[in-house]
């Protein structure tokens, strides 16, 4: 298999949207804070009975992205042939998105996917090292990425690629109100 990977040259929410975010939960990770919070948090991955699918783009579909200003993210695809198999998306200097807290040192992988049948071939990883690539050479010095208790994958995937879980927050997402919000930091200054 011959994947090519590049950034996208516009930004095409439609045609990013080719490919789902979605996966099967089989198993989470439970939170338990430690000590009042002094000692931190505890995980401990749980399966969950039974599974089940989790659409992202439900809730969040990537053509609702242009309630912000899109001006400075990059959109980066991966192809097999003419089939767009992966996808993902930084955002940087984005006034309004708080994750940004502000600040043009800073990038958030806003979004990373890869068709089912492709995964664990080393798409994901392609496209997530384009993303931190590109935010560093705009001077970040630090990529935060989100995901959910329930993306335990995701979760695995992160910590791989050497970030740090750094804040954990509970009741954060009214439509999905039994998940957790990690928020991973990778340093991009080394």
């Amino acid at each position: 298999m011959s994947i090519a990977v590049r950034r996208d040259a516009e930004l095409d929410l439609e045609a990013y949207s080719q490919v789902r975010m979605e996966l099967t939960v089989r198993s989470r990770f439970r939170v338990e804070i430690v000590d009042g919070g002094l000692g931190g948090w505890r995980l401990s991955e749980e399966p969950v009975h039974p599974p089940f699918q989790k659409d992202y783009d439900e809730h969040w579909p990537p053509t609702g992205w242009t309630r912000y200003d899109l001006s400075n993210w990059a959109l980066f695809a991966a192809f097999d042939g003419q089939l767009r198999v992966g996808g993902a998306a930084v955002a940087w200097n984005s006034p309004g998105l708080s994750m940004l807290q502000g600040r043009t040192d800073i990038a958030v992988l806003w979004d990373i996917r890869v068709r089912r049948g492709y995964r664990r071939s080393g798409i994901g990883s392609r496209l997530f090292d384009m993303g931190a690539d590109w935010a560093r050479r705009r001077g970040c010095r630090r990529l935060i990425i989100e995901t959910q208790n329930v993306n335990v994958p995701a979760c695995r995937f992160y910590a791989g690629k050497g970030a740090q879980l750094r804040a954990i927050h509970h009741d954060i997402y009214p439509e999905c109100p039994d998940e957790v919000q990690f928020l991973w930091y990778l340093d991009l200054s080394s």
